[in-house]
């Protein structure tokens, strides 16, 4: 019968990457991460806060990836393979799970995110004309918004797109006076 092993998990770094180096020359990190699920109990009220913790086994360029720019709190998205492993400490077989990653994608918390944000608005300069007319719309739109929010409030604000005139289509996406398609002269 075949088999299907795959994980995706995203957690937190619980203490700092181990990077070693094997004999053969391939480097290999070993992450702990902790992944937070939290649910409510049926039958008491409260909050259940639920910690899933897995050891993680990243081979080659990316283990030196990993002990470069990870550290321990970072969060991570880690995609790979579940592997059963076994060893023996003071006489006592030990056995566990590891994930053994494909790929390990950095991610940062929506506070960095938020101040990465508002640091690239600011350094934002356009090219050419149409990226000024495009940064000209968003400015517009946002200008809009927040006047409509003041006017109404925020909830009837959220509600009515009509504010914004064609710019916004019904189903919130934004329409941008675009140019045609560029046109080369590439064989394909």
């Amino acid at each position: 019968m075949a088999g299907y092993n795959r994980i995706i998990i995203v957690g937190n770094l619980t203490r700092d990457p181990e990077y070693k180096q094997l004999t053969s020359g391939q480097g290999i990190c070993r992450l702990a991460i902790a992944s937070n699920r939290q649910y409510k109990n049926k039958q008491t009220g409260s909050l259940v806060q639920e910690v899933c913790y897995v050891d993680v086994d990243v081979w080659g360029a990316q283990a030196e990836s990993c002990r470069q720019y990870l550290q321990k709190g970072k969060a991570a998205l880690i995609e790979g393979r579940l592997k059963f492993d076994t060893w023996e400490q003071d006489g006592q077989k030990r056995s566990k799970h590891i994930i053994v990653a494909d790929r390990v994608v950095f991610l940062s918390s929506a506070s960095a995110m938020d101040v990465e944000s508002d640091q690239l608005e600011e350094k934002i300069e356009p090219r050419n004309q149409v990226e000024r007319d495009i940064l000209n719309q968003l400015d517009d739109l946002k200008s809009r918004g927040s006047d409509s929010m003041a006017a109404t409030g925020p909830k009837k604000a959220r509600k009515s797109t009509s504010d914004f005139g064609s710019d916004i289509m019904s189903t919130g996406e934004v329409n941008f006076k675009d140019e045609p398609p560029f046109q080369d002269d590439l064989p394909f």
